[in-house]
């Protein structure tokens, strides 16, 4: 399964297909997957669904921190390349390469599936997947290689990069595609709702995936001069969105290896261990909580020591002597997304798909039982239950009295009159929502609708002038080994250089 990639990721970071055994058997590890040993996508399925969840759940740690969510402990010494966004060429590089080697094997899947024929479902499943991974690519680095990538090395040694908005146009393609043989099937077999660690082979429900998917990527265009968002959510078929988090569930228990991602990488070790003691509290965030008597801290943070009702943050950059350390302040891994070392991972989960069909509800893109305001309610709440707190402790919170101890733009009695406003009031609540369920959409949401306003800057004595950055460098190797195809991509500067659909 890996041969080509190991070249791809520890040689020459070009990409090749079928046909190169005599190049790639030089140093050919015995113990790696072979190609030969894969002879059926369902293992492809279920290990891509499995890295996805890590990837996601875990990878973002630096965003979480950009965006006022979390902050170095006082543990630690400062970052300057993360904390003055002064972002190199090595800087996350592993998104770069990673994303891509999981689109491989997705790749692979959906390949491995034509070839042997009467396997649609995995053809399906690998189109949707394929929409993820390269949505995160798109959204971290703009163009990279898409239509010429895992091409034959022979004769597509240095893959050409497709422009962002090419693929995610292609991305609806996939999803168009993917729904039709879903919807085309009469069923699955035993064997699909085995490797199926998402939805167990429920097709209604990777139906709903599809179209929760489809409006993420259309709001993501949303700005983008062109975008018929129309003729998107004619697409969005009866089955609506999902109602429930889509998670994997590939067997998770509390040994080593085995652990749930988030528990395993923000909680502890199989040993019992603490797992991380440099993310802590951001006081940002915990100031947005605490003003307005926000419960949800609770949740996403556990307190000082893991005891008691102190929860001391940090300032995101800050350099201070005899600073908290680790043990004294509140660690990420609250019991609201910390439950267990094994507990699913969670890869959509049901709390964003509210928000998003909130703000299109706000756009006029669809509609439904609740307005725009009914409907933010509505994911509010979700976000409450999801993280472990009641119903009732949801409309408390949203019962609050509009008077002067209660910031105004985080309380949900001040319904803004513009669709504008609207749009970014309830971004802000999904902001506050999905801490640690998804930290890099508040990355997303940041640059794309400007919220939060109020968001701090870091701290960093050497930051200058610079701002949060706008998207990552294309990583050194690109520059060592293809350096023809990134050249063309002109001069990238994190601090200018935007996204496509980034149009503020």
């Amino acid at each position: 399964m890996k041969k080509l990639i190991y070249i791809m990721l520890l040689t020459t970071m070009v990409w090749g297909a079928t046909g190169c055994k005599k190049f790639l058997d030089v140093n050919e590890n015995p113990n790696n997957p072979t190609e030969e040993s894969l002879k059926d996508p369902n293992l492809l399925l279920s290990s891509s669904l499995t890295r996805i969840a890590a990837q996601t759940a875990t990878s973002y740690a630096s965003t979480a921190r950009w965006m006022g969510y979390w902050s170095r402990s006082g543990s630690y010494g400062p970052n300057p390349d993360e904390e003055a966004y002064r972002i190199t060429t090595t800087f996350e590089a592993g998104e770069w390469t990673t994303w891509l080697d999981i689109m491989f094997d997705v790749y692979k899947m959906e390949q491995k599936a034509v070839e042997k024929g009467g396997q649609e479902f995995y053809i399906g499943a690998a189109k949707v997947l394929k929409t993820i991974g390269y949505m995160y690519l798109v959204d971290q680095y703009n163009n990279v290689p898409y239509s010429k990538a895992f091409q034959d090395i022979r004769t597509n040694l240095f893959p050409a990069y497709d422009k962002g908005q090419d693929i995610y146009n292609d991305l609806f393609v996939q999803l168009d595609e993917a729904l039709a043989i879903f919807q085309g099937l009469d069923g699955v077999s035993e064997e699909n709702e085995k490797f199926d660690i998402l939805f167990g082979g429920d097709l209604d429900l990777w139906e709903e995936f599809i179209n929760t998917q489809r409006l993420k990527l259309s709001l993501r265009m949303a700005n983008v001069s062109g975008f018929n968002a129309s003729a998107q959510m004619a697409k969005i078929t009866t089955k609506r969105f999902l109602k429930e988090t889509a998670s994997v569930q590939p067997g998770y228990v509390q040994d080593q290896n085995q652990q749930n991602p988030y528990w395993n990488t923000f909680k502890s070790l199989y040993d019992g261990s603490n797992a991380d003691n440099f993310n802590r509290a951001n006081n940002y965030i915990l100031s947005k909580f605490r003003d307005n008597n926000d419960p949800r801290f609770m949740r996403v943070f556990s307190p000082n020591g893991g005891t008691g009702t102190n929860y001391t943050g940090f300032n995101y950059g800050e350099v201070i002597s005899n600073a908290p350390t680790a043990g004294n302040s509140a660690n990420v891994a609250g019991p609201g997304l910390a439950k267990s070392a094994s507990q699913p991972q969670w890869i959509f989960s049901s709390v964003e798909s509210k928000f998003l069909q909130a703000e299109a509800i706000a756009r006029g893109w669809i509609s439904d039982d609740n307005d725009a305001h009914e409907a933010l309610i509505d994911a509010v709440r979700e976000s409450f239950v999801w993280l472990g707190l009641t119903a009732d402790d949801a409309d408390e919170y949203l019962g609050q009295p509009d008077d002067e101890n209660v910031t105004d733009y985080d309380q949900l009695l001040n319904w803004p009159a513009s669709q504008a406003d609207q749009i970014r009031f309830i971004g802000m609540h999904k902001y506050l929502a999905l801490i640690g369920i998804n930290n890099f959409e508040a990355w997303v949401d940041y640059r794309r609708i400007g919220v939060p306003t109020d968001l701090p800057l870091s701290m960093h004595p050497g930051r200058g002038n610079n701002i949060i950055p706008l998207r990552l460098h294309y990583p050194q190797n690109e520059y060592n080994f293809n350096p023809t195809v990134v050249a063309a991509e002109g001069t990238i500067d994190p601090q200018s250089s935007k996204i496509f659909w980034d149009v503020n």
